[in-house]
């Protein structure tokens, strides 16, 4: 790997970090409440859609070979006001992100510590205000360091999988009502911000060795993996807890299936992947937030002191509001509402992605398509399961 550039196993892990960072540990039992012993399929079906969405980012990158996302990709085409709206909805959607990150970090501490009940929410506060911290300080997180956080968290993922799928019992996958075909396809949507974060690489796209090669060959490795340890999990957590204790227990389902496999070694390594997770989640997406608003301030979208860094060269009014914004929901909110509204906002977002790409020809259309009507579809699914219509 040439020197300062990011190779294959950086650009992977970044991708399955955003990805993995907190989105199976907080969103199984929502998954699972809606899809019930279909909820692998939700993870399967939404996956698909992360795919083709990631397709046409990176065919859009490709063809720009500029760093940026839909916002950029949008303001270049000169649909300036679409623009402007994508920039303020995607910067929702990672407040939310940011609150359900730092919900999980609290709850999974707050559980392996005991204590009051008040002490996962001072969790959840200390991780925010620690991330948002280090990026005001305009500390970024070495390579070699996210993929050894990486590959630790699905190490124990995997075991814990594996556990689990050793005394598989397809009638412990159960729930009291039978979800249906609708129930599968509002967990897929409902648990769609799990797959939030592969769209990080492209504001890392000049820091690539051989840019355009590895942007295009990577999406499919970082996705699937993702995916691939999803559906595990999802079939493996069940057989050692039960579903129903999923559904109740769904911010700590994970430790409580770990002390069920190990014990306490069981709970604290869970605990200890969920809180690496979750925390450099957190710190990843403050960073790219941050910078997202200060371009958008740049560019006369958000007010100019928005655009104005620190010392540290941190955007520091962007980095500051949305932690408060974050900390703020990740207080009151809580989880299921925190995941569900996260997903309908990167629905949203990743299916006017595909649109565009399909609009402007770039990628190939029999994966740009389906991303396209796949993302719309779950975005109104969704919209109309929260408004109580389905």
């Amino acid at each position: 790997m040439k020197e300062g550039k990011l190779g294959f196993a950086a650009v992977w892990a970044i991708a399955v970090g955003g990805m993995v960072g907190g989105g199976i540990f907080s969103t199984l039992g929502v998954v699972i409440s809606s899809a019930g012993k279909w909820a692998a399929l939700s993870f399967v079906l939404g996956g698909l859609v992360a795919y083709a969405t990631g397709h046409s980012l990176a065919a859009l990158t490709v063809e720009k070979d500029e760093p940026g996302g839909i916002y950029s990709f949008l303001r270049d085409a000169g649909a300036g006001k679409v623009a402007r709206v994508s920039a303020w909805v995607l910067l929702l959607g990672y407040v939310l992100t940011c609150a359900v990150y730092a919900y999980t970090f609290g709850a999974y501490v707050g559980n392996a510590l005991g204590g009051p009940a008040w002490l996962p929410q001072a969790m959840a506060a200390l991780a925010i205000i620690v991330m948002a911290a280090l990026n005001l300080r305009g500390a970024g997180q070495a390579a070699g360091v996210e993929i050894a956080i990486v590959v630790a968290k699905l190490v124990i993922l995997a075991g814990l999988a594996a556990f689990g799928l050793s005394q598989f019992d397809e009638a412990k996958l159960a729930i009291d009502t039978s979800p249906g075909l609708m129930g599968v396809i509002v967990g897929a949507a409902s648990v769609f911000m799990a797959y939030e974060g592969f769209e990080l690489l492209a504001y890392d796209y000049d820091e690539m060795e051989d840019r355009k090669a590895l942007m295009g060959r990577i999406m499919p490795w970082a996705i699937g993996s993702a995916a691939l340890i999803y559906v595990l999990v999802a079939l493996a957590v069940p057989m050692l807890t039960g579903t129903q204790a999923v559904i109740e227990d769904g911010e700590i389902a994970l430790a409580n299936a770990g002390q069920a496999a190990l014990g306490t070694p069981g709970l604290l390594l869970v605990t200890l992947a969920a809180a690496l997770s979750t925390g450099s989640a957190i710190n990843a997406t403050l960073f790219s937030s941050a910078r997202l608003a200060r371009e958008v301030a740049e560019d006369g979208d958000l007010p100019q002191r928005f655009a104005k860094r620190n010392a540290g060269g941190s955007p520091a009014l962007a980095v500051t509001v949305i932690a408060a914004l974050a900390l703020l929901l990740a207080l009151v909110g809580g989880l299921d509402g925190l995941v569900s509204g996260a997903s309908l906002v990167f629905l949203l977002v990743f299916a006017t992605l595909n649109a565009m790409a399909w609009r402007e020809g770039v990628g190939r259309k029999w994966i740009t398509a389906p991303g396209m009507v796949g993302g719309f579809a779950a975005f109104f699914v969704l919209a109309a399961h929260l408004l109580g219509l389905v």
